[in-house]
């Protein structure tokens, strides 16, 4: 069984693009979404597709399960969507050993930047980049599954500059 242990921050201003590599697009959607699981698709500019299971009623850590199926098979369950598609450029940005996933959101959450690592255990305590802002792990206005269900619009308005 595969973890996930993230935590998320809010942005600060551009120095982030200096380190990061060229992005790549991604349509996310969800196909059922409850408090404590998702299972949503995705897709991603370079023609991979991907479908994931999330179990856990925690954010910072969860049961994870994400298998690649063809792209058609992807599109077609856009579809069946719930709630909103999520279009967003995903960079990575190497940080004194660890690889952050930094999201820009476009279409309604426009201006939306979040930066998300990946952790080997609750344990760890990475060492935050001078570009991250505010802590919003747990905070549900900043989820994925929130924002495609339309109930955080909040979120695009707390962001830092």
């Amino acid at each position: 069984m595969a973890k996930e242990i993230e935590r998320k921050f809010l942005v600060s201003g551009q120095r982030w693009r200096t380190f990061a590599d060229e992005g790549i697009a991604i349509r996310q959607a969800y196909i059922v979404a409850q408090d404590d699981r998702s299972l949503r698709v995705r897709i991603y500019g370079n023609g991979q597709a991907r479908i994931t299971l999330k179990v856990g009623h925690t954010a910072l850590v969860r049961d994870e399960y994400e298998f690649e199926i063809d792209r058609d098979e992807a599109e077609d369950m856009l579809r069946h969507a719930i709630g909103n598609v999520i279009r967003k450029v995903r960079y990575k940005v190497p940080h004194e050993g660890h690889i952050w996933e930094v999201d820009v959101y476009e279409g309604v959450h426009r201006g939306l930047v979040i930066a998300e690592v990946e952790l080997a255990s609750i344990h760890d305590e990475p060492e935050l980049p001078n570009w991250v802002g505010r802590e919003v792990t747990g905070e549900s206005q900043y989820s994925n599954q929130s924002m495609a269900l339309g109930i955080s619009e909040g979120a695009r308005l707390h962001q830092l500059a």
